[in-house]
């Protein structure tokens, strides 16, 4: 749970942009994006399988390319 308490002197604008970075840093938005439809457990796995599929890719190509050359 995210708590604010206003400090003193401090307008509404600058309560309320502490309190997004407050809500963005704790993952309340991503937490609701990901519940936000029913996802089967298949799907949840094949998407994690995915994603690690892709780290993996990414890895393997950083260790191959040469370091320090850029196009």
């Amino acid at each position: 749970m995210v708590k604010l308490t206003l400090r003193e002197r401090e307008s509404a604008q600058e309560a309320v942009r502490r309190f997004r970075k407050l809500v963005e840093r704790s993952g309340i938005k991503k937490e609701i994006r990901v519940r936000e439809f029913y996802e089967k457990p298949s799907e949840t796995k094949r998407r994690a399988r995915l994603r690690a599929q892709r780290r993996a890719r990414r890895d393997r190509l950083m260790l191959t390319s040469p370091a320090g050359r850029r196009g």
